[in-house]
């Protein structure tokens, strides 16, 4: 699967990490290693484009859970690359179902919760495995943050997390156009404040938003305040967003879509269907799959995928959802979601393809140039 589309019995050229050519045939070095596909099928690196991975750990309870700062409702200080632990097994159950890249960060606990990060799945510090950081603000839209604070202090109700988010994303315009006006001048400088500096970007469209929204009302809630602040804003789960698909596909945004495989435990998902996937392709919105994880495994996202192709996604679109379009959903298409010279050496190798074959088993899955899994 290359970026012009499918290459029968194609080949791939890696070198220094990145693919240097593709095609039918390639001049191969002397000394190179050859990785025979046995007639399988060779597609990027897989690419969850929203999760939680390695913030909420696996199998150690609330020590491992570092998600959410539940203190306040307003948090972008927090970075998710501080409480990440790379070592999580769910790390290896990535990249052995051919995952190679993760964005992962803060959960939804907050109307404004902190940073997102891009990272690869194989390594020992997050210094070796991030690729971006800071990748996104994450706010969160509805029932969550109501949940978390309703008893205690607002937000108790949906008007009360926009106000939150308004005031917070005000209050940092304010303060960018005061740092501007003084120009580098000590004595006019405003008040250093962490959470305002955290903003500046989000405010000036530099740093991407990724907006959890279930409901329909809360779709267009996030996307009117983008609106307002020329936030540069992808919507997280749009969970009913096929329910308003021309009203959606209008506002031109990205929607990532799931996670799917899990019971609906809120009112906010009850209308969530793997067939969104196919209706708001149809109406021309760019969709990407995202396993939300802990609210599914990794290597449930091409299972996914392909339930969704099953359920009327194109098999082109279900492909780019987990791929290219994850990768343009996240800033990051110069680098990974496409097999082309240049980018990153990312490969995931199939027995079959993934997406028209659920019981496809993942045989090899490379990371900037390198096996990191081989069954």
């Amino acid at each position: 699967m290359a970026a012009e589309g499918t290459i029968e019995n194609g080949c791939i050229l890696l070198e220094d990490g990145k693919i240097v050519k593709v095609g039918h045939t390639v001049d191969q070095p002397e000394n190179c290693r050859v990785i025979d596909a046995h007639g399988g099928f060779v597609m990027p690196g897989i690419i969850d484009a929203h999760c939680h991975i390695g913030v909420f750990g696996s199998g150690i309870g609330n020590a491992g859970v570092d998600g959410n700062e539940e203190n306040d409702p307003i948090t972008p200080e927090m970075r998710g690359l501080d409480g990440i632990y790379p070592l999580d097994p769910e790390f290896k159950k990535a990249y052995e179902a051919g995952v190679t890249c993760v964005a992962t960060g803060p959960g939804s606990a907050n109307p404004i919760g902190g940073q997102f990060l891009a990272m690869k799945t194989k390594g020992r510090t997050m210094e070796q495995m991030v690729i971006k950081e800071p990748l996104a603000m994450k706010m969160a839209f509805g029932e969550n943050p109501k949940n978390v604070y309703g008893s205690k202090r607002t937000p108790s109700t949906r008007m009360g997390v926009a106000a939150l988010i308004r005031e917070a994303l005000f209050k940092a315009k304010e303060y960018a156009d005061k740092k501007e006006r003084a120009a580098g001048d000590p004595d006019k400088m405003p008040a250093f404040n962490m959470k305002l500096e955290a903003l500046v970007p989000v405010i000036k469209g530099e740093l991407l938003v990724k907006a959890h929204a279930h409901r329909a009302d809360d779709i267009m809630t996030a996307i009117r305040i983008a609106e307002e602040f020329g936030l540069k804003m992808t919507i997280e789960h749009c969970s009913e967003g096929h329910l308003i698909p021309e009203e959606f596909a209008a506002k031109n945004r990205i929607a990532i879509l799931g996670p799917f495989t899990g019971f609906p435990h809120k009112n906010e998902v009850i209308h969530q269907d793997e067939s969104s996937a196919g209706i708001l392709e149809r109406a021309g919105v760019k969709v990407a799959i995202m396993t939300d994880l802990p609210g599914m495994h990794e290597e449930n996202l091409i299972v996914c995928a392909g339930i969704c192709h099953r359920k009327g996604m194109s098999e082109e679109g279900a492909l780019k959802a987990v791929t290219l379009h994850a990768a343009q959903a996240i800033g990051l298409e110069d680098r990974i979601g496409s097999i082309e010279p240049g980018k990153d050496g990312d490969i995931a190798v199939f027995d079959k393809n993934p997406v028209k074959n659920l019981d496809a088993a993942c045989i090899c899955t490379l990371i900037d140039g390198r096996v990191v899994y081989e069954k």
